[in-house]
């Protein structure tokens, strides 16, 4: 295959890379632990019959 250029391949930034900042890689991060934060709690509410203020002794 003479002549044939094979460009670089594109490398793209890694979507799920840690970034500081305002960029959409940390607002998916933020939606994901916002996501385990409200499954936690619903969680917890559910098996202990008491609510998150309540297990954790606040109210």
């Amino acid at each position: 295959m003479t002549g044939f250029k094979n460009p670089a391949p594109i490398v793209l930034e890694d979507p799920n890379a840690v970034r500081f900042g305002f960029t959409p890689q940390s607002e998916n991060w933020n939606g994901r632990l916002a996501m385990i934060g409200f499954l936690s709690a619903i969680l917890i509410e559910a098996f202990s019959d008491q609510g998150l203020l309540h297990f954790w002794g606040i109210l």
